[in-house]
């Protein structure tokens, strides 16, 4: 059985990645009964400024729920806070 600091370990990793990111900072890991929850802080490229090709440095600080197996695979991610991609 995975315990917490594995669990932090394979969610920066799946993370980094799955969105080509630096840095992720787990603020949240608990334990459930079929696995592992957790939160992370990600701070990415503000979308629409890249999707317009714009370049710049400004970063946008997202908030990502990860599920995981108790063998600790991703069973599923989100980003959290944005309700027009949680409707």
């Amino acid at each position: 059985m995975a315990n917490i600091g594995e669990t932090r370990q394979a969610v920066v990793e799946f993370l980094k990645k799955t969105l080509n990111v630096e840095e992720v900072k787990v603020i949240k890991a608990a334990k459930v009964d079929d696995g592992w929850e957790a939160e992370a802080e990600v701070y990415e490229q503000n979308s629409f400024l890249k999707s317009v090709g714009l370049p710049t440095k400004v970063q946008d600080r997202n908030i990502y729920a990860v599920k995981l197996s108790d063998s600790l695979e991703v069973e599923s991610y989100e980003r959290q806070g944005h309700p027009a991609l949680t409707e």
